[in-house]
């Protein structure tokens, strides 16, 4: 089995990875498996921008490749926001249930009270990397709309406020299966599985292939 390293301490993102790439016969890993696992900081204006940064600052550190993924959440009547500050939305004093009932807040105070006034998406990029180069990206983008209440417990972060149309509930109320066969980071990770599948030239230095 092959491994990498998943430049993430988020228990729920490593959930999701490891998920998807087990029956690619890839082990993940977390930060904690570095000798040096300080956390890269994010200066980047998008999501390449970070999970490229990411992959590249943490694949110096280790002779394993390394997965990043930057992903967040764009509300359309706040101008995209949170973006790519998803995971810092309102600063480092509050946790997920504080940056979602700070987005309901500024929602309310735009006026966005209609369904249709309060479409969103999640969007995720994911970037491969080793010895500090970038050698591919893969993105995914589910469409949505933001509830007036949390629903589910499944999720993390905004799942529970993320009203998925056609599956009729919030990515908090799927379970991990139905979750990443329609969400942003199911889709990135299908990309790479892909990739992997057909024997992508990009990821040859990788050492990475299935089959």
């Amino acid at each position: 089995m092959k491994r990498l390293i998943v430049a993430s301490s988020n228990p729920g993102k490593l959930r999701e990875i490891a998920h998807a790439l087990e029956p690619a016969g890839i082990e993940v890993a977390s930060l904690s498996a570095l000798s040096d696992p300080a956390l890269v900081e994010e200066h980047g204006s998008t999501f390449e921008e970070n999970a490229r940064a990411k992959a590249e600052a943490y694949s110096m550190r280790t002779d394993l490749p390394v997965l990043a993924d930057d992903s967040g959440l764009e509300v359309d009547a706040l101008g995209g926001a949170p973006g790519v500050a998803s995971a810092r939305f309102g600063g480092a004093a509050l946790d997920d249930a504080g940056r979602s009932r700070l987005l309901l807040e500024l929602l309310r105070a735009a006026g966005a009270d209609a369904p249709d006034d309060r479409t969103a998406r999640f969007r995720c990029v994911l970037a491969l990397a080793l010895a500090g180069r970038t050698l591919a990206t893969f993105e995914g983008v589910v469409e949505g709309v933001i509830l007036d209440e949390p629903r589910g417990h499944n999720g993390f972060g905004y799942d529970p406020l993320f009203f998925h149309p056609p599956s009729g509930r919030t990515t908090a109320e799927l379970d991990t299966a139905q979750k990443q066969a329609v969400s942003h980071r199911g889709q990135a990770l299908a990309a790479l599985v892909a990739a992997l599948e057909r024997g992508d030239p990009r990821l040859a230095p990788f050492g990475l292939r299935v089959g």
